[in-house]
């Protein structure tokens, strides 16, 4: 975390990390988020899973090792578990505290089922705690986590998921979709400012953690929408001039200067695929929020690609 933030601060436009987000309170933070009205990705993608699960577990497959990567509070895996029926279960998540107490909840939930938590920043390679052959492999990727990478990080990442499932391994991913901008940045800028919180937390980590002075009063929360480059970008903005010192090194922020703290991605059905095909996956089904007698595009998508290499 260290060299990540000292490499991100320095660079002409300054970044951090958004997996760095994720400390105890920034994930309650995020829980609090998936609640909001204007925050429609978590409620539109549960509803796609509560209606087609059953479907979604025939193309995974019954009684497989499912790794779920960024489990967090584990709400959307519940939706699925009864259909599926896996055998082994791999929460995989980068908040030790939050991934634990939920990987808890699931196992008393589901006795018969085998769980095993996984801390681990799934952005790089990691191990699996179970060097387990006998089941097929299947990965769930929900929350539209895959648009926090950057299409060329995004390629690469897809590429380990298939290594990890093998060979006609699936993963079930779900895609936020390309749509109106003041929907988007209304998702990304709450009324009641908890994505603003949210995203000062950064800050007040990086102060506990590595011995900065960052003073939050400072910076403002804004996140838009690029077109350009189809995808939300969040900001910290500088509301004044100022030094910052972080681990003993000294930062200069001039007036309205940004520290980009996340990209959202979003794609359309056909885009996705295309990475997703690049990546060394083919697209099996997928399944929307749209009503076929509705005129209203869909939020949200959710894919099942299988393995190709």
């Amino acid at each position: 975390m260290r060299a990540d933030v000292l490499h991100g601060l320095m660079l002409p436009q300054k970044r951090l990390a958004a997996k760095y987000f994720y400390d105890a309170p920034g994930s309650r933070l995020f829980d609090a988020i998936c609640e909001l009205e204007e925050y429609y990705p978590t409620r539109t993608e549960i509803d796609i899973l509560r209606r087609h699960g059953a479907a979604m577990a025939e193309r995974l497959g019954r009684d497989a090792l499912l790794v779920e990567l960024g489990s967090g509070s584990s709400l959307k895996i519940r939706v699925l578990l009864e259909a599926l029926s896996p055998a082994v279960y791999m929460p995989v998540d980068i908040s030790k505290d939050h991934l634990l107490h939920s990987a808890e909840s699931l196992a008393a939930t589901f006795p018969a089922l085998q769980v095993h938590a996984v801390c681990a920043d799934y952005s790089v390679p990691f191990e699996l705690p179970v060097d387990d052959h006998e089941h097929p492999r299947a990965a769930f990727f929900p929350g539209s986590s895959v648009g926090n990478f950057d299409p060329a990080d995004a390629e690469r990442l897809l590429r380990r998921v298939g290594d990890l499932v093998g060979p006609e391994g699936r993963l079930l991913v779900g895609v936020d979709l390309v749509k109106d901008h003041r929907i988007l940045e209304a998702a990304y800028n709450d009324a009641a400012g908890v994505t603003a919180d949210f995203n000062l937390n950064l800050l007040t980590r990086i102060n506990r953690e590595l011995d900065a002075d960052f003073d939050l009063t400072g910076f403002r929360h804004r996140a838009w929408f690029n077109p350009a480059s189809s995808r939300i970008e969040m900001h910290l903005i500088s509301t004044r001039e100022q030094h910052v010192v972080v681990a003993g090194q000294r930062f200069t922020f001039g007036v309205e200067e940004s520290i980009h703290t996340e990209s959202s991605y979003k794609y359309s059905v056909d885009s996705f695929h295309q990475l997703a095909g690049r990546a060394g996956f083919e697209a099996e089904q997928v399944w929307t929020d749209a009503d076929a007698d509705s005129d209203q595009p869909p939020l949200f998508s959710v894919h099942c690609l299988v393995w190709r290499g």
